[in-house]
């Protein structure tokens, strides 16, 4: 379970501090696929970085099975994110790397045995449906086919929670339909808790079951989807849900 309270964070700008995320309140059990939705700008990028602290928080507290990482460093820190895999809207794919290899990175870094990573590493590809695509370069693969290849070194090292940074926001509609659909299948036969943010709430609609709205570095209200879809209680809630006009 990821418990997160009070958490702020501040940026150092030239005319003072920035606000990105203020006084942020939320909780994600285990086995939640758990939607952050809000228009650019919200602070949902700089929350979803703070659970893995690759932003550290400026205030507030963030527990993992009772655990504050928040001061983590060194080991603890490296150990974190491993449990932590990182899903990115641009893939983020070395070029250089064939699609196995780029798998097996996150073993590698680990010092686990080629032998072993490669194996897994295939093993990885064919739970994302691409096994035969193993010995050709993200270059060859569409970007659907390159966003399965990044989700699939996302669980190389068997995290427990998946952070997904807009995973669909440079996919087509059907591409984002079948990418959900995985990360659907993998949050049920796997067991791993997701993190979402997105801007759509189509994705929201499709793939989880608890969700929190971001407005102005602020979470403004959050709770299942079935009842924050039924009943909106804030303005930009139901702008995103398209009840209301944007020039209202």
């Amino acid at each position: 379970m990821i418990e997160v309270k009070d958490l702020s964070k501040n940026f150092a700008v030239k005319d003072g501090n920035f606000t990105a995320i203020h006084n942020i309140d939320l909780t994600i059990q285990d086995g939640d696929v758990f939607g952050i939705i809000g228009m650019s700008g919200a602070g949902k990028s700089t929350l979803i970085r703070c659970l893995n602290l690759l932003e550290r928080p400026s205030s507030g507290s963030i527990c993992v099975d009772g655990k504050d990482i928040t001061h983590y460093q060194g080991r603890q820190l490296l150990q974190l994110r491993r449990s932590m895999g990182m899903i990115f809207q641009k893939f983020n794919l070395l070029m250089q790397r064939t699609n196995l290899e780029n798998v097996a990175l996150p073993m590698e870094i680990c010092g686990v045995p080629k032998d072993k990573r490669l194996v897994r590493a295939q093993e990885l590809l064919e739970l994302v449906g691409l096994g035969d695509q193993g010995e050709k370069y993200p270059i060859q693969l569409s970007g659907g086919q390159q966003q399965r290849v990044s989700i699939a070194r996302a669980l190389a090292n068997d995290p427990k929670v998946l952070l997904c940074d807009e995973p669909t926001s440079a996919l087509d509609s059907l591409t984002t339909n079948s990418i959900l659909k995985l990360l659907r299948d993998i949050n049920r036969q796997l067991g791993v808790t997701i993190v979402i943010i997105t801007h759509e709430i189509g994705v929201v609609e499709k793939i989880c079951n608890r969700v929190a709205v971001m407005d102005a570095s602020v979470i403004v209200e959050q709770g299942t989807v079935a009842e924050v879809m039924a009943h909106p209680t804030q303005e930009i809630t139901k702008k995103l849900l398209g009840r209301v006009r944007w020039d209202a």
